[in-house]
């Protein structure tokens, strides 16, 4: 009884955040889309300025996967949403999305098209 009570209000179990290889797929697919674009910087600025509401977010993205589905693949909304509600997953999306940028422009100093990282 003591060690439930000892853990009863823990956030999280403390391991990093991980994504499944379904959540890489869809997260990898995202950051490509947007070095492609060159909206890297202004998405990293948007990730951490809302880093304490990104439960928010994903619970946005919950609300909102009827109408998105039209927008985008239902399944991969679901994941991303999902992957969004665990702590620590905006870093590993911060992460993602630089080694994007950084593939995508060191592709373009050497005139090739960018590789996945």
């Amino acid at each position: 009884m003591r060690a439930f009570l000892r853990n009863a209000f823990a956030m999280d179990d403390g391991k990093p955040c991980e994504p499944a290889p379904e959540e890489r797929v869809v997260l990898e697919k995202l950051a490509d889309e947007l070095a492609r674009r060159r909206m890297s910087g202004p998405a990293l600025a948007f990730l951490e300025m809302s880093r304490p509401m990104n439960a928010l977010g994903a619970a946005a993205l919950h609300f909102f996967s009827p109408l998105a589905s039209t927008l985008a693949d239902p399944v991969a909304l679901r994941r991303f949403a999902e992957f969004l509600d665990r702590r620590g997953s905006v870093d590993v999306l911060c992460r993602i999305i630089e080694a994007a940028e950084r593939a995508h422009a060191a592709a373009c100093c050497e005139g090739e098209t960018p590789k996945k990282p």
